[in-house]
């Protein structure tokens, strides 16, 4: 009878413990795990972190970076296959889509802030930029202060038509704040004397310059509206293993030298579809953040080291 309670017990343990295996999985893991899918989130025209090609497939700088995410799931997860379900996302909708449980991964260049992180997580920075304002050359404009009483368009739902619009209050600059559905269609509006400025992220105003018919016509402003500032890939909040595994898989991925890899691909070479370089070359800032990954907001603890 000893012998059968201890074969009882065995048994009992092993089932709690397999029990407890099945219940360490929890949200965006647990829901990979059953359905062996992952949705990433992307834009159509943030080159060059998310944008379409020629075929209409996302590609980018940060949809490669997402690969490199979705196959350390694969493996963490030992999944022998996992499906990748591609959403377009736009600035007004990636957060809701993202809350929602309609993706996984956000993949563009959403600014990491105090604000989003309220409603969202980000995992670490994959670039810093600076929130400025294109326009033609032919208007001569480049300080925040040349803008008053005119006519400037920013992509709606972004941090840059926010800080557009504090900026007019606080300069009361009269400026007509327009809000376009999206980056092509802002920079439309500047090539078409629609608004004399867009004010956007200073490497997205590059990428759409060099993309323009005519890129000498165009000049990015010298003043900025915003100090540096960090792009992340969005995940859900308060998904904590699923977060540290991202965090894991992209401290790794910039650490090794392969993040470098992917920037110069993206900002120093031709890109697809029309072999534009946008022949920027990665900042000291990126740089150190890369040899130390990090996920903070705030851009004062980016620095060159």
């Amino acid at each position: 009878m000893k012998h059968l309670r201890m074969i009882g017990f065995a048994l009992a343990a092993a089932l709690c413990a397999g029990q407890a295996g099945a219940q360490e999985l929890t949200g965006t893991l647990k829901n990979i795990k059953e359905t062996g899918t992952i949705t990433l989130g992307f834009r159509d025209s943030s080159i060059p972190f998310s944008y379409l090609d020629d075929n209409q497939k996302p590609i980018g700088f940060a949809m490669d970076i997402c690969y490199k995410i979705v196959d350390a799931v694969k493996k963490e997860l030992k999944l022998d296959k996992l499906e990748v379900k591609l959403e377009p996302v736009t600035s007004s909708n990636r957060i809701p889509l993202l809350a929602n449980g309609t993706v996984d991964l956000e993949c563009g260049s959403t600014t990491n802030n105090a604000e989003r992180e309220k409603q969202v997580s980000f995992t670490n920075t994959h670039f810093l930029t600076a929130s400025r304002f294109v326009s033609k050359k032919a208007n001569k404009l480049d300080k925040i202060d040349d803008l008053k009483g005119k006519s400037v368009v920013s992509t709606a739902g972004t941090t840059n038509i926010k800080q557009l619009t504090e900026a007019n209050a606080a300069r009361n600059l009269g400026v007509n704040i327009i809000p376009a559905k999206d980056h092509a269609e802002a920079f439309l509006m500047v090539e078409t004397d629609r608004a004399v400025a867009f004010v956007m992220d200073d490497v997205l105003l590059a990428s759409l310059i060099a993309g323009s018919k005519d890129p000498s016509s165009y000049a990015i402003s010298s003043d900025a509206f915003s100090k540096p500032e960090p792009y992340g890939i969005m995940l859900r909040k308060d998904d904590v293993p699923f977060k540290k595994m991202v965090d894991a898989a992209t401290a790794v991925l910039y650490k090794s030298g392969e993040g470098q890899k992917l920037y110069d691909k993206w900002f120093m070479s031709k890109i697809p579809p029309k072999g534009l370089n946008l022949n920027t070359p990665i900042a000291p800032e990126l740089k150190h953040e890369f040899a130390n990954p990090s996920d903070s907001p705030d851009p004062a603890s980016y620095k060159a080291m």
